[in-house]
């Protein structure tokens, strides 16, 4: 395994393939492996620049994260992306796979791309994500996008992987107040509206614009027209993306560092609650049998069982 991670550092595409897997697969002793990396980030942030591409699903984020990709390599820059797609339900694997609307950059060694089934997890990511992002990190990625599923209700878990967070929000999204409920105005770093050519786009922007502004908070959150598919507004993304960077650097190093802090807690969390559940799972199929079967006929209730486990010595 060593070799393997080492070799994945080094530069060597296929070993950092199988590194990922070994990551998403949790196979025995990555974890120890993750832990010996040293990520530039852990550090101070921009190196890289882990961007994060959110919104509902249907917004565009495939489209803009491809248009991204092409701004970055115009200025040499070498980019990973990390796709969160839908689980199957039957084989818990991404359903899109890597994403066709990369295809493009498939013959660019400077572009590596990866998706990653959500498995269920909340939050609009992968449970391997964070770990990912750190061996991309150690990899030398000057750049690293990480795309969410776009679950809509649940996008706070990007916050703590990405350095910034890119809302991308449409026409038809629905009205503002829909999108604080989401918690998606506490997520935004840069608001995006894209497919600005419908109608109902400047309506959009200036209700975006003025939550932001009673919003109040340390970074003043740009609201932006784009269309993705055209590849207008896309420079004016990156540009604003990249002076959130530069307010991570300076003034805004103190939310940065928060950030990050928060983000080491919840992939402990993430980790131990990941074994407590394959734990629990296990002993249901061998010593308490019996209270799988209880459940499974009904004869007793998901949330007396659950009292009953947590008195359990």
């Amino acid at each position: 395994m060593t070799n393997v991670f080492t070799d994945a550092i080094a530069g060597d595409r296929r070993a950092l393939s199988r590194a990922i897997s070994m990551i998403d697969d949790r196979v025995d002793g990555v974890l120890d492996a993750i832990g010996g990396l040293l990520p530039r980030r852990d550090s101070r942030p921009g190196a890289p620049h882990v961007l994060g591409i959110t919104g509902p699903p249907g917004a565009g984020k495939s489209t803009l994260t491809n248009r991204l990709i092409s701004r970055a390599r115009a200025g040499n820059e070498r980019v990973a992306v990390v796709a969160v797609d839908p689980s199957s339900p039957f084989s818990g694997g991404a359903i899109l796979g890597d994403r066709l609307r990369m295809e493009a950059h498939a013959s660019d060694r400077g572009v590596f791309v990866r998706s990653l089934a959500s498995r269920g997890h909340i939050g609009g990511l992968s449970r391997a994500t964070g770990q990912v992002v750190s061996l991309l990190d150690a990899a030398g990625f000057g750049t690293i996008i990480v795309e969410t599923v776009g679950v809509g209700q649940s996008e706070l878990a990007v916050l703590e992987v990405a350095d910034t967070v890119v809302v991308l929000l449409t026409p038809e999204s629905g009205d503002v107040v829909q999108t604080m409920k989401a918690g998606l105005l506490e997520v935004a770093d840069v608001f995006v509206v894209n497919k600005s050519d419908r109608p109902g786009a400047q309506r959009m922007r200036r209700h975006l614009e003025l939550a932001v502004e009673l919003d109040d908070g340390p970074w003043a959150v740009p609201v932006l027209l784009a269309s993705a598919t055209e590849g207008e507004g896309v420079d004016a993304v990156l540009h604003a993306a990249k002076a959130h960077l530069t307010w991570c650097e300076g003034e805004g190093l103190g939310v940065w560092t928060l950030r990050r802090a928060a983000g080491r807690v919840r992939t402990f969390l993430d980790l131990v609650g990941e074994d407590a559940r394959a734990a629990t799972w296990a002993a249901l199929n061998s010593e308490h049998s019996d209270l799988r079967l209880a459940l499974e006929k009904g004869s007793i209730n998901p949330y007396a069982a659950a009292a009953s486990w947590e008195a359990k010595p």
